[in-house]
């Protein structure tokens, strides 16, 4: 006895993807990614002064045809106020409408998506910059103590000038001239004491040594 109900195939079945509901009223099936493209192309298009162009034209050929051509090639008369005009503009507006707000949501989503990367990004950003900065302000804290070429360059510099500054008041002339009168008379009381004691006897041994005043 053959089955009322066939199986369907197995091969097309994905096990990643939800079965379908069964109902007893079949839905038609398409595609929101393609038709929310051709919506966007659709809003695109209405909203150019190509369409508001094309759009004037038709309804001006539409009234003067039905206007002028004898009653006999009159599709859309002027005694019935243009009614089919009037509906196929309606149609046009009524299904315009709802494109243009899927257009637009879409390009919300597209939007909000964008955002949350600025934002993730932004983030990641500010991350890496604090960590530079403190990076940076550790290398400060440690490199502080540091005798860098500019500190030494100008240390050398003020030393530079220091020294030029003392040369020309004289302070390191008369430093010079102080010790070579010292060293003078150093070596004066060093010649009159041994001309002394060429001059005297022999001290004992018992008595004291008078170098010490000299020397003072």
């Amino acid at each position: 006895m053959a089955e009322r109900h066939p199986r369907r195939s197995v091969s097309r079945a994905r096990l990643d993807q939800p079965v379908a509901p069964r109902g007893a009223i079949p839905r038609p099936h398409y595609d929101p990614e393609a038709f929310g493209r051709l919506s966007e192309r659709i809003a695109r298009f209405l909203g150019t002064s190509r369409f508001l162009v094309y759009l004037t034209l038709f309804c001006a050929i539409w009234i003067l045809w039905n206007a002028a051509v004898p009653p006999k090639l009159q599709f859309d008369s002027y005694a019935n106020k243009f009614t089919l005009l009037t509906l196929i503009l309606s149609l046009q507006a009524s299904y315009a409408a709802p494109l243009i707000l899927l257009a637009q949501n879409r390009q919300t989503d597209r939007d909000r998506v964008a955002m949350e990367e600025d934002r993730g990004q932004n983030q990641r950003l500010q991350a890496d910059v604090e960590y530079l900065t403190r990076e940076l302000a550790s290398l400060r804290l440690s490199l502080g103590e540091t005798a860098t070429r500019d500190f030494l360059r100008d240390q050398l510099r003020d030393l530079a000038e220091e020294v030029v500054a003392r040369t020309s008041e004289g302070v390191f002339d008369q430093q010079a001239r102080l010790q070579r009168e010292e060293r003078e008379r150093r070596a004066e009381r060093k010649r009159r004491r041994s001309d002394k004691d060429k001059t005297e006897t022999p001290q004992k041994l018992s008595e004291p040594f008078d170098g010490e005043a000299d020397s003072a």
